[in-house]
C-alpha cells in the first residue's frame, strides 16, 4: 500500500465506521478462544492488534511498509517488519493469525497460505478478510494496491491450495454493499477520507445491524473467513 494510504489509514481507523465495525468483528471472533501467541499479518496502524492485546494475547504486529511498522512502533505495539511471504516464525510456533486485507496485496496469495499454516500449530486458527467480487472493482483497489479481488470459490481454492482447513466463509458489510457499487462506478481515489461525523455515525449504524441479520450468505463489499490448520 502506498505510504500516503497508510498515513490516511492511521489518521481515520479510531474512528472511521469500517474500522470500528471490523475491530468488533474481530474481538467478537476471538472471544472465548484459548490464548496464547497471536500475530497479525499486515498490520498497518496496529487497530487489529490492539484488539488482541487487548484481549491478553500476546501478540506481534507485522508489517511490511516502513511507514505502517513506524506508526505501530510510536503507539508502543511490538512490532516487526517483514515480508508475509516469508514470516520471521519458527514452524508451528503461532496460536492464531490474523490476516484482515493481506492477501489481495500479493500476487503469490497461496504462498502467504502456506506460510500462515506453517507457522500455525496444529489445529490452531487463522482469521482472513479479503474485498469481495470482482464486480467491485474500482479506483480504490488501484488505490490502495489491491491485485484482486474474490469470491467464495477463489478464496476457498487458494486456502485449500495453501493447506487450510476452512471452517466459515462468510459475507460483510452486506446491506452497504449497493452504495459502495454505486459509489465506486464513479471513484478517482481510495474511499481513505474523512467524512461528516453524522454520516460516519450512520453507516457504522448500518452496518452494525449485521451483528444480528442472516445475511453473511448474501453479496457483501468483503469475505470473512475461519480456518485452521490441518
Amino acid at each position: 500500500m502506498d505510504r500516503n494510504e497508510i498515513r490516511k489509514l492511521a489518521a481515520l481507523e479510531d474512528t472511521h465506521w469500517w474500522y470500528r465495525e471490523r475491530r468488533h468483528l474481530l474481538a467478537r471472533q476471538i472471544r472465548g478462544m484459548h490464548r496464547g501467541r497471536a500475530l497479525d499479518i499486515g498490520a498497518a496502524a496496529g487497530g487489529n492488534t490492539r484488539v488482541l492485546r487487548d484481549n491478553r494475547w500476546d501478540a506481534i504486529a507485522l508489517e511490511y511498509s516502513e511507514d505502517g511498522a513506524q506508526i505501530a512502533h510510536e503507539r508502543h505495539l511490538p512490532v516487526i517488519r517483514a515480508d508475509a511471504l516469508r514470516l520471521p516464525f519458527a514452524d508451528a510456533s503461532l496460536d492464531l493469525i490474523v490476516a484482515y486485507d493481506v492477501l489481495e496485496h500479493i500476487e503469490d496469495d497461496t504462498r502467504v497460505v502456506h506460510e500462515i499454516h506453517r507457522t500455525l500449530r496444529p489445529g490452531a486458527t487463522a482469521l482472513i478478510a479479503v474485498p469481495a467480487d470482482p464486480k467491485l472493482w474500482s479506483a480504490h483497489d488501484e488505490a490502495v494496491g489491491h491485485v484482486r479481488r474474490y469470491t467464495r470459490d477463489t478464496l476457498t481454492k487458494v486456502l485449500e491450495e495453501g493447506g487450510m482447513e476452512l471452517d466459515d466463509i462468510g459475507s460483510w458489510n452486506v446491506l452497504l454493499r449497493p452504495v459502495a457499487a454505486w459509489r465506486r462506478r464513479s471513484s478517482t481515489a481510495s474511499d481513505l477520507t474523512p467524512m461528516a461525523p453524522w454520516l460516519n455515525l450512520a453507516l457504522r449504524a448500518i452496518v452494525s445491524l449485521e451483528r444480528y441479520l442472516p445475511v453473511s450468505r448474501l453479496p457483501g463489499v468483503s469475505l470473512l473467513v475461519r480456518a485452521h490448520r490441518r
